[in-house]
């Protein structure tokens, strides 16, 4: 029986009390690489604990020192990328300058977008399924957490520092076309003719998107030092 996604994540949480410069934190950070590997390669159902033992170079029991089942370990690569993701802007205030907060919030996903390819893929493999074993968070986390930043963009609007728009949607917007460039990569790669993403180009893609998105509500990007 697979539990629910508010369970998994509960217990995951209960794994992660470990010093950080110990061998066992080096593990864990070994099985979450290779589980998002495999992962991504093979999808929940077609990848297995030994398999991403294997590719890890550690013992299975190991992987189940810290994962008791697949689906603990599944849900932990997916919450560390939302964790991410969410980081800066989980800590927006009235009273801060929303063309600035925007802005950083958009150069932040661009970047994490297309350092942690893998890990958006999965995650957008698991929103296309339905979100099997994400629908509870989304529902209990990720839902307060959008209407809790709407409310900070609201009051912006009725401040007048911006111009009135869906909240929800603006932050659909930003989450969409920044991990389009970890999603397509390769159709964005080959049509620019590029081999990957050099820094000039990610600073190019930051740049046409905030001043794209910021423009569209009403907001001048910072000038940039």
């Amino acid at each position: 029986m697979i539990e629910s996604s508010e369970e998994l994540l509960e217990e995951n949480d209960s794994k992660r009390k470990y010093k950080r410069g110990k061998i066992r934190d080096k593990n864990l950070e070994i099985i979450l690489d290779a589980a998002r590997d495999e992962f991504v390669l093979k999808g929940y159902n077609g990848a297995s604990i030994q398999a991403i033992a294997d590719k890890a170079g550690i013992a299975k029991a190991n992987v189940h020192y810290y994962f008791k089942r697949k689906s603990n370990l599944y849900v932990a690569v997916l919450d560390e990328i939302i964790q991410l993701w969410n980081d800066y802007f989980d800590d927006i205030h009235v009273e801060d300058d929303p063309a600035e907060v925007l802005d950083h919030f958009i150069r932040q996903k661009v970047e994490l977008a297309i350092s942690h390819p893998k890990s958006s893929k999965l995650f957008a493999m698991e929103i296309i399924q339905g979100a099997p074993l994400l629908k509870d968070y989304m529902r209990n986390k990720m839902r307060p957490f959008v209407r809790k930043k709407s409310e900070v963009i609201e009051q912006w609007i009725h401040q007048g520092k911006m111009r009135e728009i869906d909240p929800a949607q603006l932050i659909f917007l930003i989450w969409s076309s920044t991990q389009h460039y970890a999603d397509f990569d390769a159709q964005v790669l080959t049509i620019m003719n590029r081999a990957e993403y050099e820094p000039e180009m990610i600073e190019q893609i930051s740049d046409f998107l905030s001043g794209t998105i910021l423009r569209g509500v009403g907001l001048e990007p910072p000038v940039k030092v």
